[in-house]
């Protein structure tokens, strides 16, 4: 599909879609216990393929009919081995995260799409092997196809902490369930961070005692789960583009829905007042407002918000002066090279910008349209679209890739104003 944007500016409303991180978190969680329900999840392609890797595992999962509430029926605390591949199409964190739950069964093979097959998994699958786990990767390069057998021991695993919080959170998620006690020691930074304690809370929540030193956590093992009921609250890094949107064209909207969580990606709040956007968060009621102006660049670490390394990079190539995006490594480890990505399609549309090992360097200045490519990433094609509201006669491809993480993404930004179609 192509997106076709044009100049135009946003105003109104919109309600932040749920968040990806607690969705993928909470069925997987709900699943492993007893059973109970998920309110208001997101159902976009990437969390429809934990569903469906959490009924490999045994669970039996369905839907509201009027509404989108998930009802599960778990394993307590006994997932099954499963019947097939389990196929998770482009999601990581259904790969990471079903790797070490497929550690507490006879076996599994997972993989995914070319995308996922891309994705590094060494560390994680190191980890797994230390906790008693026979995990390999069938080309033995830490890629996608994955097998793994259990059963999970538990003992101490050594997991650098500098390519991705996802392997954490994993092995957060199956330890309670192994033979004795997990120790996770982390080497290095912990990028990400705020990722892993969405986790800790949420197993906290199912009853899981989890003790936290420095550079280290204790996880008994025998444990059991039980989440009965979760609200998913709003996402962030999904309301960044429409805040974005409004910040780039001198705009006024509010995004609902926006409550306190642990997402890092709140972080885009203080990085749009920084860059000099005027908004105001009620944080009873949900409703952040926003009202754009002419932007100032700004240096920005996303060493805890990777996600928002896309949006940021949009906002640096239209504000006033240098904006610099630093410890971001990371960010060349997800769904693309999304650094590298952003430095390219950017430098499409006239923007001054230098890719740098860990981040990007960008003069802002105008933006010019042009015929761009969104890498099969819905991160990447949400903040071209917002590039595109102030370059005009910009064409997007793959942008379908948007059912990853807000399949109605395209229909509320024209509903807000912006002038976009796809076809």
């Amino acid at each position: 599909m192509i997106a076709s944007v044009e100049c135009s500016v946003v105003s109104g409303e919109v309600y932040a879609p749920p968040s990806k991180s607690y969705t993928h978190r909470a069925i997987l969680i709900t699943s492993l216990g007893p059973g109970g329900k998920v309110l208001r999840p997101l159902l976009s392609a990437d969390t429809l393929a934990t569903v469906s890797a959490s009924e490999a595992f045994g669970a039996r999962i369905r839907k509201e009919e009027k509404k989108d509430d998930l009802y599960i029926e778990g394993v307590r605390d006994q997932p099954q081995t499963p019947e097939d591949v389990i196929d998770v199409l482009n999601s990581g964190t259904t790969l990471r995260f079903c790797s070490a739950v497929a550690a507490l069964t006879q076996g599994a093979v997972l993989t995914g799409d070319s995308s996922i097959r891309t994705r590094p998994n060494g560390p994680l699958l190191d980890s797994l092997n230390q906790l008693g786990a026979d995990a390999f990767s069938i080309k033995n390069n830490g890629k996608a196809p994955l097998v793994i057998r259990g059963r999970l021991k538990g003992g101490t695993a050594h997991l650098q902490g500098g390519l991705s919080s996802q392997f954490l959170s994993a092995l957060f998620i199956a330890s309670p369930l192994a033979e004795g006690e997990t120790r996770i020691k982390i080497e290095g930074e912990l990028k990400s961070r705020p990722y892993a304690e969405i986790t800790l809370d949420m197993l906290r929540d199912a009853g899981i005692r989890v003790e936290e030193e420095e550079q280290e956590f204790i996880l008994p093992g025998g444990q059991s789960f039980n989440l009965e009921e979760y609200t998913i609250p709003g996402d962030f890094s999904s309301a960044s583009y429409p805040l974005a949107a409004a910040a780039v064209t001198g705009s006024e909207l509010t995004v609902r829905g926006i409550l306190p969580s642990r997402q890092g990606d709140s972080a885009i709040i203080d990085i749009l007042t920084r860059m000099g956007a005027q908004v105001s968060w009620n944080k009873e009621s949900g409703d952040l407002r926003i009202k754009g102006g002419e932007l100032e660049g700004t240096e920005i670490d996303a060493g805890r918000t990777p996600d928002l390394v896309p949006t940021i990079a949009v906002l640096g190539a239209v504000a006033r002066g240098r904006t610099r995006v630093v410890n971001a490594e990371h960010v060349r480890h997800k769904e693309t090279d999304r650094i590298h990505a952003m430095a390219v399609e950017l430098t499409k549309m006239g923007a001054k910008i230098k890719e740098r090992p860990d981040g990007l360097e960008i003069e802002g200045g105008r933006l010019s349209g042009a015929s761009v490519h969104g890498y099969h990433d819905h991160r990447i094609v949400m903040a071209l679209t917002v590039a595109g509201l102030v370059a005009g006669e910009t064409k997007i491809d793959t942008a379908e890739a948007v059912d990853v993480s807000y399949p109605d993404f395209f229909m509320e930004m024209e509903r807000l104003g912006a002038r976009v179609r796809v076809e």
